[in-house]
């Protein structure tokens, strides 16, 4: 650490402001201000493309003690717009550590914070939803600070998976042999994928290799009649940032496709499958970020501990009116989703032109959508994100669920996670 310590400041646009001492890049940054609970994963977290436009707060209170291993990003470049923390770790200790989260901080130019009550300023969040925010270690004066973080930029309305796309068509190849020590070697290539790329993360791409799919890669806004000319086995819409609405071109693709070929969406592409369907989306009041959201599997009845980034959400009934024989009867859609859960039903709703669609999976925490399954379409999609790239691995499942739908089974999401969630790994990792 420098012997010099320079004074931040974080203001938000209600008017809380938090001081603190610089830990990476000095400068300044806007933009919507958020908290993530995981423990652990750190740079998983602020290398996913999907925390564009976002200043992210981790709440576990040392941040950086086993450094930065590069294997580990979700992105080369970061996306995120800054870093919050109570204590950044400046001496890593670990034998996969390539240097200090500080260093690779003001490497990528990344504006963070240290010395903040994290805590205080998530029950705040908590309590005050998600908000515009400005972090600078130029300027600490509260009457300008505060002008600056209400100029800032709202996330609604605006398409950001433009800007965290490929520009050109690629194949993707694992060629890392960072994970040999602890998992098995991928599956023999039996599927074709396309992936449309809305910012997806590495971790996502490296599970559908591992799970027997030769990957292309294509950017957000390529016609569905190019990836039609492709004769992919299966068509997968991966995770990004921001608010669903404004990707029109990737939302027009999965209307087209819906129908015509297996389809998997994750996070920002679970949304955009849904509004392809004729729903609705949502701002949340300050989302779910974090490894620790449980989330049944209504299918059956399973829990998941899930890692999840998203601030927009599905609203379940804007997919159509619910069809009581297949939903126990019940022909109104509850306020929360959490009903189904207490009645262990999977509830079926008519949509317009895509026939039946299911509910396959509800947040525990606040009853919101998690996952859909088409009935009469080979389709699917969870908002939560099943790679673990950071996060626990009961949600694996679902990278063989997209093999066994492209397989043409009909039991593709009822799958043993306690059978599979340990499936990859090595009994005796090489350590």
């Amino acid at each position: 650490m420098s012997a010099e310590r320079v004074r931040a400041a974080l203001m938000l646009e209600d008017g809380s402001l938090f001081s603190g001492f610089a830990c990476g890049a000095l400068g300044e940054a806007t933009g919507e201000i958020c908290f993530n609970t995981s423990l652990v994963g750190y740079l998983e977290v602020i290398s996913d493309p999907s925390y564009a436009g976002q200043i992210i707060t981790l709440t576990y209170p040392q941040i950086g003690n086993y450094g930065v291993a590069r294997a580990d990003l979700q992105r080369s470049e970061l996306a995120l717009r800054g870093l919050v923390v109570r204590d950044i770790c400046y001496t890593p200790s670990n034998f996969r550590s390539e240097l200090s989260l500080p260093d690779f901080l003001r490497e990528q130019g990344c504006v963070a914070i240290t010395g903040v009550d994290t805590r205080a300023l998530t029950r705040h969040i908590r309590d005050n939803g998600a908000m515009r925010a400005v972090i600078s270690t130029k300027d600490l004066d509260p009457t300008s600070l505060l002008a600056k973080a209400r100029a800032a930029g709202s996330l609604v309305g605006i398409n950001l998976a433009r800007d965290q796309s490929i520009g050109t068509p690629r194949v993707y190849s694992d060629n890392s042999s960072a994970y040999d020590f602890l998992l098995r070697p991928p599956l023999p290539k039996r599927h074709n994928v396309v992936v449309y790329d809305c910012g997806a993360k590495s971790g996502i791409l490296r599970n559908l290799d591992r799970a027997g799919c030769a990957v292309e890669i294509v950017p957000w806004n390529t016609p569905a009649s190019e990836v039609l000319a492709r004769r992919p086995d299966g068509v997968f819409f991966s995770n990004g940032p921001g608010d669903p609405e404004p990707v029109k071109e990737t939302i027009e693709a999965a209307r087209v496709l819906l129908g015509k070929l297996p389809l998997f969406g994750i996070c920002l592409g679970h949304q955009m499958l849904a509004l392809a369907a004729g729903a609705r989306t949502e701002k949340l009041k300050f989302g779910h970020h974090g490894a620790n959201h449980p989330v049944m599997n209504l299918r059956t009845r399973g829990v998941e501990i899930t890692a999840q980034n998203h601030g927009f959400g599905v609203i379940f009934s804007s997919l159509g009116e619910l069809v009581p024989e297949a939903s126990a009867n019940v022909s109104r859609h509850p306020e929360d989703l959490r009903f189904w859960v207490e009645r262990g039903v999977a509830p079926v709703v008519r949509s317009a032109h895509h026939g039946r669609i299911q509910l396959t999976h509800v947040n525990l925490n606040d009853g919101t959508v998690e996952g859909i399954a088409f009935l009469d379409v080979p389709a699917f999609s969870v908002q939560y994100h099943p790679e673990a790239s950071p996060g626990p691995t009961d949600a694996h499942y679902l990278f063989e669920a997209f093999v066994r739908l492209m397989d043409g089974r009909s039991d593709y999401l009822d799958i043993d996670i306690a059978a599979d969630r340990l499936r990859e790994w090595l009994v005796s990792p090489q350590i």
